[in-house]
């Protein structure tokens, strides 16, 4: 008890400071899908590098644009590499480059995103920590140009099973758009079906303004259906997701997360 009271003090300042800015943030408008990943009890270790790839194919979607200024998502390729490093024990810090190929053949960058991530010491099976996240994109992919994001984590792991859970808040910080936070979660479970090869499934919603939650057909739902593969220091997680809700834009979407080793 007294290590999770030490690692709890530990992550409480950065929290404190992000529930601060929630607080007096503008209202959240849900980002393009350019990470679509369950954050589980993964962190780099201090010192060491890392570099995630996520990859992402919109198969149906939008055909006109939602506002003023976005990319319709139709047929979108989004490829997006996540360079990470460890700056203490159980904190890492990551950064996002957004891109984009759109049905037309064009390229787009579309902005940055920067990340500090917490994750608690071990605790027997059940795992816990936190991801604050803060983003400049391009009006192609978000109303808003600047949001930031506070992401929980809370899970659960042996070794033929994982379970993990992000309630997610966001919020924009800039733009004439509703300056109401949003909820956001998602929840991952996967069993492991032999070395190094889970299955199972990924769900992510967005239920918009948490004081302002709209009807269920309203709502974003999307279920993924995932394989996550790891083989010679390399990890990637597959997965080809359906929306189950009217208001989801994107109806069909393949998704790839590919972790490059350093080591």
């Amino acid at each position: 008890m007294p290590d999770i009271k030490r690692s709890a003090r530990r992550a409480y300042g950065p929290v404190a400071l992000m529930v601060a800015l929630f607080a007096a943030a503008p209202s959240y408008v849900a980002a393009a899908p350019e990470e679509i990943q369950v954050y589980t009890d993964d962190v780099n270790a201090p010192g060491e590098f890392g570099l995630e790839m996520h990859v992402n194919y919109v198969l149906e979607g939008l055909r006109v644009p939602g506002y003023a200024g976005q990319l319709p998502t139709n047929h979108v390729l989004q490829v997006t590499p996540e360079f990470s490093y460890g700056f203490a024990k159980n904190w890492d810090a990551g950064l996002y480059l957004l891109s984009a190929r759109a049905s037309d053949g064009n390229l787009y960058a579309n902005g940055g995103k920067l990340r500090v991530k917490y994750v608690a010491p071990a605790n027997g099976a059940l795992f816990w920590g936190i991801n604050m996240e803060v983003g400049r994109t391009s009006k192609r992919v978000t109303e808003s140009n600047t949001n930031i994001e506070l992401r929980p984590i809370i899970g659960w792991r042996n070794d033929k099973w994982l379970v993990a859970f992000n309630p997610i808040i966001g919020a924009a910080v800039s733009g004439g758009v509703s300056r109401e936070p949003s909820f956001s979660p998602a929840i991952k479970v996967a069993r492991t079906v032999s070395e190094g090869v889970q299955v199972g499934f990924e769900h992510y919603a967005d239920l918009g303004g948490i004081h302002h939650i709209p009807a269920f057909n309203q709502q974003d739902h999307t279920f993924y259906g995932v394989v996550d593969v790891e083989k010679k220091g390399f990890d990637i997680n597959f997965g080809i997701g359906r929306a189950t809700t009217g208001g989801t834009a994107d109806k069909w979407v393949a998704k790839m997360i590919i972790g490059i080793p350093f080591k």
